[in-house]
């Protein structure tokens, strides 16, 4: 991995993970399913534009029309969707931790559906992860934490363990980042009736919630994507995913500096066990690769 693809990695950690925080600002000022409608068709919209103007069009293939679909309903209705509703009444640290098991469970999907066995390295960081989990949820469930919010997080994230493994393959014929502005467009299709029908629009405006929201717009709406796209185009989806297992530490130091919420010893030791887990899922992948490489034959 060279320097650039490390760079790129770390700023899409950061980005990502920051995105709880800026969220919790906004749903505490704003109808959260209509900011968050409103945020997807301004970040559609430029990410489209910028793609006209990179010659790129949006005649997909029917592969990536099916995936820009369901990447849009599944990540951008359904787990944003979720979360932001949810963090009107869980910490920002909580959803972060929730939605950074999405690599374990992309495995655990893989092992179940796609009859992809992990192998021991990944196993263990699979049964590690959800230890961590688990030690995290009991503390914070007995302290008094609202279930439904967890719930709704919990669903979210597994909306975007379907929205990652709908990805595969789909970016092979070209037009990212207009694959990138559409399925953010789906995502505000998708979320605007229901912003409009169950929501009132009252905002309480501050200069925060404006910060807030151009921040999650630009940055873990827009940039925070397209680096994703191409980090991946530049090391492969397996090898950029390890850097997912910064989310937990980046997640929760983002919202105990910003929002100053309190981080128990267990959310401090459960962070670090998922983390350890992902990366242990991850560096198999990573290896299980280099072994199929070696043994394939060399092309002349």
């Amino acid at each position: 991995m060279d320097i650039r693809a490390l760079l790129m990695g770390l700023a899409f950690a950061a980005m990502w993970s920051s995105a709880f925080t800026s969220a919790r600002i906004i749903v505490a000022a704003a109808p959260p399913l209509s900011a968050l409608a409103l945020r997807f068709m301004i970040s559609g919209m430029i990410a489209v534009f910028i793609a006209r103007l990179m010659g790129q069009s949006w005649k997909l293939t029917p592969a990536q029309w099916r995936a820009t679909i369901t990447f849009g309903i599944c990540q951008n209705a359904l787990y944003l969707g979720l979360n932001f509703v949810a963090m009107q009444w869980v910490e920002a640290s909580l959803a972060a931790i929730i939605a950074s098991t999405m690599p374990l469970l992309v495995a655990l999907a893989g092992w179940v559906f796609l009859r992809d066995v992990p192998k021991p390295v990944a196993l263990l960081g699979l049964i590690g992860g959800m230890v961590g989990v688990a030690l995290i949820m009991g503390t914070r469930l007995s302290s008094g934490v609202d279930g439904t919010g967890v719930i709704l997080c919990v669903i979210g994230v597994m909306a975007l363990t379907i929205a990652t493994m709908s990805l595969r393959g789909a970016l092979s014929g070209g037009n990212y980042m207009m694959i990138v502005g559409l399925q953010m467009l789906v995502g505000s299709a998708v979320l605007w009736p229901f912003g409009l029908i169950l929501e009132d629009i009252k905002v309480t405006w501050s200069p925060e919630l404006i910060a807030a929201f151009v921040y999650t717009t630009l940055v873990p709406g827009l940039a925070a994507t397209s680096i994703w796209v191409l980090l991946v185009n530049r090391i492969g989806a397996v090898r950029a995913a390890t850097f997912h297992f910064l989310n937990p530490f980046l997640g929760v130091a983002f919202a105990a500096l910003l929002l100053g919420e309190t981080l128990r010893n267990t959310d401090i030791l459960g962070v670090m066990v998922i983390a350890g887990g992902i990366l242990a899922v991850q560096l198999s992948r990573v290896s299980e690769i280099r072994k199929m490489r070696d043994k394939s034959p060399t092309q002349t």
